[in-house]
């Protein structure tokens, strides 16, 4: 036991040593993988790009194992979350190489004190943390398009009632607003300089968005375009709907809630109240129970 515990103990030793000399080493890069360290890189941390400096050049052998099919997956999920701290592709794979080997020798060191759930808990966070940063990030990437998108398109009515164009508007708002809507719409208008179609281009926004706002905005549009229906009409129209919507998802999520604060209330606050009652009776009657039953 001792000698597994020293050997894990020089493994762990190497791997410090090891990271310090590749982050500090001039390595040739992949061209795909040195543009995906420069992307970004003022949005990232300190850690983040040391972290991405140990890992990079086991991302390519990470990527390998994921596979095309998942490594797709994984790139839209990443665009859906706005690539966050200028996370790329490339940037996953190095972050799950060192924080797959960190949690890996953590979990067996702790394993060979006895300290299995621990253990297990450890291997865990090496194995997933990246990824609980990609759900957590599209999640509020999500939430902000949502909360942004009603406003946005009541002043775009208002743009567009005023004689510009809709693509005229489009950039002229867009430039007013800050935050992930601002930034897809920025990508759409420079699909569009690029010769992209317009409806191509919006179809591009409700995949990179997995918002069911954003589809309804899409969807309205086109539909819009296609019947010749007005567009200040059809974006009041989207807009009013889109609130309506909030509203609805707001009571359901209150009436959701109703039964896990029940349940709560019932568990974990009843019993405690009743506990402090019969406690507060105890010493406040001054009965001491245990001469009464000594005397019994």
């Amino acid at each position: 036991m001792e000698l597994l515990l020293s050997a894990l103990m020089g493994l762990a030793i190497y791997g410090v040593f090891h990271g310090i000399r590749l982050y500090r080493a001039d390595a040739k890069l992949p061209g795909d993988l040195a543009v995906a360290l420069e992307i970004g890189a003022t949005r990232t941390t300190a850690v983040g790009s040391g972290i991405d400096r140990m890992g990079m050049r086991y991302a390519p052998s990470v990527l390998r194992m994921m596979g095309p099919k998942r490594v797709d997956a994984l790139r839209r999920r990443l665009d859906m979350a706005g690539n966050p701290g200028g996370m790329t592709v490339d940037r996953y794979a190095a972050r799950r190489a060192v924080y797959g080997a960190l949690g890996t020798m953590a979990a067996l060191s702790l394993i060979v004190r006895g300290q299995t759930v621990i253990a297990v808990v450890a291997f865990a966070y090496g194995m997933v943390w990246t990824d609980v940063i990609i759900r957590s990030a599209i999640r509020r990437r999500r939430a902000d398009i949502e909360r942004t998108l009603p406003d946005f398109l009541d002043v775009l009515a208002v743009v567009v009632s005023a004689g510009l164009g809709f693509r005229q508007a489009l950039e002229r708002v867009a430039e007013k607003y800050k935050g992930p809507w601002s930034d897809e719409l920025r990508i759409t208008l420079r699909q569009m300089d690029m010769g992209v179609g317009r409806r191509e281009a919006f179809d591009q926004l409700r995949k990179r968005n997995d918002s069911e706002q954003v589809s309804m905005f899409v969807t309205a549009l086109q539909q819009g375009e296609e019947l010749g229906a007005p567009i200040v009409d059809t974006l009041i129209q989207i807009a009013n709907d889109m609130r309506r919507t909030d509203a609805q998802n707001a009571r359901r999520t209150a009436a959701q809630a109703v039964p896990k604060t029940t349940l709560v209330v019932t568990m974990v606050m009843l019993p405690a109240t009743m506990i402090l009652i019969v406690l507060s009776f105890y010493y406040g009657s001054g009965v001491d129970f245990g001469e009464i039953l000594s005397g019994g």
